[in-house]
């Protein structure tokens, strides 16, 4: 009878545990802070204590750079990531809009918003309150693709203020993510993402050049044109191009989810994201760093007063205390859990994709989530809940969903791009999938016909390769 008193009272917790690990797990970095601080509110026995310690080990971190044992790698030149969960708040503003009491701002809101917001957010805390006019007007003058689409003259003599004023206020905007927003020009927004990218890693000679005086043989892939230009060789012209087309995106708003062509009735979404990869070094064969971003600094507990007064707590409130600390007791568990089980997809889903997230899209390994479910032996609702609606930032600064690294026809559908990139004459969606046959991909006409309506590309009829840039 002992036996069966205890399985049977075990039962809900496991169950509670189970089912509170799963809600964790689908909750993007902001919707965790928004869960997190409503239970700090509602529960006097949690705590969240301010003393900065690395989730993964515990021990007091730096003032500045991750934590200096699990950010380290086990062996030297290993093609094993790194992965660990990073207290680093560099990409949230939730702390810093505070100080603006004039940014009227949703601490809750969802992770979606419309790019004048999203841009408004990162550059608050940096900018004059009285330059704020300036930027609201530059802002709201972005078209479609992240373009300044209205004259930094005419947004001076509208504030009465100096051109250099409004230089200085779009300088910030521009090096916000994504980066270029605000730019007059496709190259300008090139050039500005050339500059940023340069802070990080090694640029190729003669790409600024390429891009200041070469856009139009890189928009019709004229590479002996570009290398006659730069007195480089077209082989050389043609690696160009493809770091410039792999690493930057002439249209700043479509960076953060990739080159998506927008309807009227789709919004476009932008996103801090929740998990940041890096090199550790710059060189190609060095390991991938993968932070999974913490959505607050600190760690959370059971106050120990608390946990004290529990012991000598009113016959009359006694119940209530109790559930309350077994709450809390449940949420830190389950909060550790769920960094358990993202560092742990995270560790395989970074090693199978390691090329696609050094070299692009065209090296997308088609993986399905029941297949790595059943390789990490997790139930398949468990790998969909960890990448629901998350955001992961490549080496290269473009944020991507963490979805698209289970999307099983990109690698096919950056052929069928390279293919039309590179036709003479535009070819039918028949002709289109021989060529894709014979590079060894099995696929419909129809098919093709899909991937071209999903990546924007008009009909054969309706296009001329020749004047459609690729970048």
């Amino acid at each position: 009878m002992i036996i069966q008193s205890q399985t049977h009272r075990l039962r809900p917790q496991t169950t509670a545990h189970l089912a509170q690990t799963m809600s964790l797990l689908e909750l993007t970095g902001v919707e965790l802070r928004q869960k997190i601080e409503s239970e700090l509110a509602s529960n006097p026995a949690l705590e969240l204590v301010k003393e900065v310690k690395c989730p993964n080990c515990h021990r007091i971190l730096p003032d500045r750079g991750s934590c200096p044992v699990c950010s380290q790698p086990n062996q030297k030149n290993s093609d094993q990531p790194i992965v660990f969960v990073s207290p680093r708040s560099s990409f949230n503003q939730f702390d810093t809009i505070h100080s603006n009491d004039d940014i009227q701002t949703d601490d809750w809101a969802a992770a979606v918003e419309d790019l004048p917001t999203f841009v408004l957010r990162q550059i608050s805390t940096e900018l004059d309150p009285n330059d704020r006019p300036i930027a609201a007007h530059i802002l709201s003058g972005l078209d479609d693709d992240g373009l300044l689409s209205i004259p930094i003259i005419e947004i001076a003599n509208y504030h009465h203020k100096p051109i250099t004023k409004v230089e200085k206020v779009l300088h910030l905007i521009q090096r916000a993510e994504p980066v270029g927003v605000g730019s007059p020009s496709p190259q300008q927004a090139l050039l500005i993402q050339l500059d940023v990218l340069s802070e990080s890693r090694k640029i190729p000679a003669h790409a600024k050049e390429a891009i200041k005086d070469g856009m139009g043989f890189l928009s019709r892939h004229a590479y002996t044109d570009l290398g006659n230009l730069l007195e480089i060789s077209t082989h050389e012209a043609r690696d160009l191009a493809t770091f410039i087309s792999k690493n930057l995106n002439p249209y700043p708003a479509r960076a953060h989810w990739g080159d998506i062509h927008y309807t009227a009735e789709a919004t476009p979404t932008y996103q801090t994201p929740d998990i940041i990869i890096t090199r550790l070094n710059n060189s190609h064969d060095s390991p991938l760093i993968v932070e999974i971003l913490s959505p607050f600094s600190g760690y959370l507990r059971i106050n120990p007063l608390f946990r004290k007064a529990l012991a000598q707590a009113p016959c009359d409130k006694a119940e209530q205390w109790q559930a309350d600390a077994d709450s809390a007791t449940l949420l830190v568990k389950c909060i550790q859990q769920r960094n358990n089980t993202m560092v742990r997809l995270l560790e395989r889903l970074v090693t199978l994709q390691r090329q696609f997230i050094l070299e692009g899209d065209a090296f997308l390994l088609p993986i399905t989530r029941a297949r790595f479910a059943g390789e990490l032996e997790v139930h398949e609702s468990t790998v969909s809940r960890a990448v629901a609606n998350k955001a992961v930032q490549l080496p290269n600064r473009r944020i991507i969903p963490l979805a698209k690294l289970f999307d099983r026809s990109l690698h096919i559908r950056t052929a069928l791009k390279q293919i039309i990139d590179q036709e003479v004459k535009p070819l039918s969606d028949t002709q289109l999938a021989d060529l894709l046959i014979d590079r060894g991909y099995s696929i419909a006409r129809r098919t093709v016909a899909k991937y071209r309506s999903m990546e924007g590309i008009l009909p054969a009829r309706l296009r001329r390769s020749n004047l459609i840039p690729n970048l």
